[in-house]
């Protein structure tokens, strides 16, 4: 018995040595760079230049949301957000569901829905550029000269340069791209659930509409969360995609990019690690509570 004990005591310290690299790892360069971040966002590293660094407390955060530029990307980080999350979901659902029914050639389609994931955002970025070409009628190129020529000309637009649609034009490119990982996932969640569930719901004569209604769709509840979880802190996060489209441009501007332009360019170090920070409240929000449901479902379980 005490050999048996030994043995389990030696493969845990074992086990933990085999880890303690990835944990140092992370305790350094995830954790140790959030707490540095965190400090100097309270100081006044307000340029490259400062030499008497004190801290400040919040006043960063506060001046933050006292900050027009600050609010106009917040807000269309926001409407980007709904954008993206409602197209990827309702589109990811809907291939899911089409395939799920059992079409010929499946797995092509699966590949070809699949496939805009094997591409970078900031490459996808430089041809959407070109296909949200704002140019019109002669001078037309990308979706606007597809519109003319199928003749629906009356809905060319100026896609991102509009400071109305700038980010319900960004969001399309995001949910074309991301479409094809929600259909993923939506599709490994039908294909878990048992046929026996099915066929005791037809034997008591229930309709394939009341059996997707009543016993499928609930059952898909878990892959939502997961879903709206990860398409979530993509969007909150979302840097490349705007950069590659549009640039560093007011009418786009989202919490990354300021954030970016913030530090880099201005070199106001505490301005942009106090974004930075609110990018990863933000992030924490969505997050946070997804990993709780997880480790209450696996206790339940």
């Amino acid at each position: 018995m005490a050999t048996v004990q030994s043995k389990q005591v030696s493969a845990r310290i074992g086990g933990f040595f085999f880890v303690l690299p990835s944990i140092i790892a992370i305790a350094i360069f995830v954790y140790g760079m959030i707490a540095y971040t965190f400090n100097v966002s309270l100081t006044n590293r307000n340029s490259a230049s400062v030499k008497d660094i004190k801290h400040v407390g919040f006043k960063n955060y506060t001046e933050l949301f006292a900050d027009e530029r600050f609010i106009h990307a917040l807000g269309n980080l926001l409407k980007f957000t709904g954008v993206f999350l409602v197209g990827t979901l309702v589109s990811g659902f809907i291939m899911a569901l089409l395939l799920e029914k059992g079409v010929a050639g499946e797995g092509i389609f699966r590949s070809f829905y699949l496939y805009p994931m094997a591409i970078s955002f900031i490459a996808m970025g430089t041809v959407w550029r070109w296909l949200l070409n704002s140019s019109r009628d002669g001078d037309a190129g990308g979706l606007n000269l597809v519109l003319q020529k199928i003749g629906l000309g009356f809905l060319q637009n100026d896609w991102y340069l509009s400071p109305r649609g700038a980010m319900f034009a960004m969001a399309v490119p995001a949910i074309w791209q991301m479409s094809g990982y929600v259909m993923a996932l939506f599709l490994a969640g039908f294909r878990g659930i048992p046929d026996d569930l099915r066929e005791a719901a037809r034997v008591d004569g229930a309709s394939e509409f009341k059996i997707y209604r009543h016993v499928l769709f609930p059952q898909l509840s878990p892959t939502f969360l997961t879903v709206l979880i990860i398409l979530g802190h993509i969007s909150m996060k979302v840097f490349d995609l705007i950069i590659g489209i549009s640039g560093k441009s007011y009418v786009t501007d989202v919490l990354a990019v300021y954030m970016w332009q913030v530090t880099f360019d201005i070199t106001n170090f505490a301005k942009g690690a106090s974004i930075a920070m609110i990018i990863l409240f933000l992030v924490a929000i969505v997050v946070i509570p997804y990993l709780r449901h997880v480790n209450k479902t696996e206790r339940e379980n």
